[in-house]
């Protein structure tokens, strides 16, 4: 087990995080009639409805589950100060508001957690659950009348959706040169190949022609899919159902790409480039616009997480990536401090967590470099924010934790290492783990100075890092179950920040 040596760090765009307007006076009417009944409905029972997201394996799915099972099993969470002061009296899941939405499979994730010891599959849509706290308040004359009831409406979705959310402010012809621009650096170009041979031979004057438009949307598709591979784990990908069609897989909506056009020219009518624009306007109108107006303009607070490991795994190019990636998704967030007026007109979000996850896969020496390395990615993009009056921060956390500390000995070294299970198929230093085999292992050292990862002139003090993926924890059961709550890493304290004052 050794430090490794560093490597070369580039930056080759800056963090991107302008937004022009995305919705029009039409959509803000609309999402005004929402949030007036949503106010109406609080005044039966205060709801806050609390969006979760991140880029595509950042653990969603984990950070939900764990936080429902926390709470409702009376798990340890100190810093979370409602469950720490024994104010909280009962939680439990109720029947959700919305009747379009698929349910949180919050059961079937739990068992995939503990009895199979996987991590269940990552978010592919929208999905909601209803966790209801009865609490008692922390003030004296609010007891006097009986205990409080908090509704806590869990908003599962896709981050790769946010990104797609400033298309709403860019026509086509913006959008296919800012597409084929970024697509032409570093590792993307290789990954573009074939689409790229596709752009050289299509003339967009051309008569449209849907076989054409279908190969060049599944070349295009492909080129993104490459993107966010483990080996390249780019961030910046819109359209994002491309990734994640569901429902509209193979549609019209979902069938086009980018192309080259000239500034100066026109689309001719019943042209390739023509239909091009006509599917992106739509893909605009039918799935952008009214995942904006029906789920996102509606929350209250945010937790986005982000698997910054992954990035570091990847490359300097991927850490880039994902500081723009992240400037452009809290662009898109409605923010601002929340008063009665916002909340019946238009709701503004008071409060943001970055979550760096999978903090377990470091020793906790290293989790403030963690966080200072996160913090780097959002600084620029978090200062509007801020501005608006929300409140931002940054933490380092494991929903779930799946390694446990320890020191070995090396010659005269005392490492810190992390003893876990490794995922089947995971290699370090040559090694193959089959699943199986416990195993402990020393990741390496952040550096104190999380810039370096964004300054070639830096490279040299840049460790060679490698960060493996683990299986869950076994968890002791029972014939009633888990007899033990799910470990975790500073899972209060994102409670703590949250949800803590809505339940004063």
């Amino acid at each position: 087990m050794k430090k490794r040596s560093g490597r070369k760090t580039i930056n080759p765009w800056g963090a991107n995080s302008s937004l022009t307007r995305i919705t029009t006076f039409s959509d803000d009417a609309l999402i005004a009639l929402d949030n007036i009944a949503d106010f109406a409905g609080n005044l039966v029972t205060p709801t806050v409805r609390l969006g979760v997201t991140g880029l595509s394996r950042a653990g969603k799915t984990v950070f939900i589950s764990a936080l429902v099972h926390n709470i409702i099993h009376g798990g340890r969470l100190p810093l979370f100060t409602p469950v720490s002061s024994g104010r909280v009296k009962a939680a439990a899941l109720k029947p959700q508001p919305s009747m379009e939405l698929p349910r949180f499979q919050y059961e079937e994730h739990i068992r995939t957690l503990v009895e199979k010891r996987e991590w269940p599959n990552s978010t592919r849509s929208v999905a909601e659950l209803r966790l209801s706290i009865e609490y008692e308040s922390a003030s004296m004359w609010n007891r006097a009348f009986g205990s409080g009831r908090l509704n806590i409406d869990i908003v599962d979705y896709p981050g790769e959706w946010l990104l797609d959310l400033p298309l709403l402010g860019m026509s086509y012809e913006e959008w296919s040169e800012q597409a084929i621009s970024l697509s032409r650096k570093g590792n993307r170009s290789k990954l573009a190949g074939k689409w790229h041979a596709l752009l050289q031979k299509t003339d967009p004057d051309d008569k449209a022609d849907e076989l054409v438009v279908q190969e060049m949307a599944e070349a295009f598709t492909a080129y993104l899919r490459a993107c966010r591979e483990d080996s390249t784990a780019l961030s910046t990908l819109p359209p994002g159902r491309f990734l994640m069609p569901g429902d509209l897989d193979g549609s019209p909506a979902l069938t086009f790409a980018p192309l080259e056009l000239l500034p100066e020219k026109g689309l001719a009518r019943d042209s390739l480039a023509s239909m091009m624009r006509e599917r992106y306007e739509a893909y605009k109108s039918v799935v952008v616009k009214p995942f904006f107006r029906e789920h996102f303009a509606r929350l209250d607070r945010q937790i986005v997480l982000v698997d910054a490991l992954n990035a570091i795994n990847a490359g300097p190019e991927a850490v880039a990536d994902l500081e723009t990636a992240l400037g452009d998704i809290l662009a898109c967030f409605r923010t601002g401090s929340s008063n009665i007026l916002s909340s019946l007109f238009g709701p503004r979000i008071d409060r943001i967590l970055f979550a760096a996850t999978k903090a377990d896969h470091l020793h906790h020496e290293n989790h403030d470099r963690l966080e200072a390395l996160l913090s780097r990615l959002v600084a620029r993009a978090s200062e509007h924010s801020r501005y608006t009056g929300a409140r931002v921060e940054v933490l380092a956390l494991a929903a779930v934790r799946a390694t446990r500390e320890a020191f070995v000995h090396e010659g005269k070294d005392k490492l810190p290492v992390i003893l876990g299970t490794p995922m089947k198929g995971e290699t370090i230093d040559g090694e193959v783990f089959d699943g199986k085999t416990e195993t402990a292992v020393f990741p390496g050292d952040l550096p104190d100075d999380p810039s370096v990862f964004l300054q070639a002139e830096r490279a040299s003090d840049v460790p060679d890092l490698r960060f493996l993926r683990f299986r869950p924890p076994a968890i002791e059961t029972g014939a009633g179950g888990i007899k033990l709550s799910l470990p975790h890493i500073r899972l209060d304290r994102a409670l703590e920040f949250l949800l803590a004052d809505k339940l004063s």
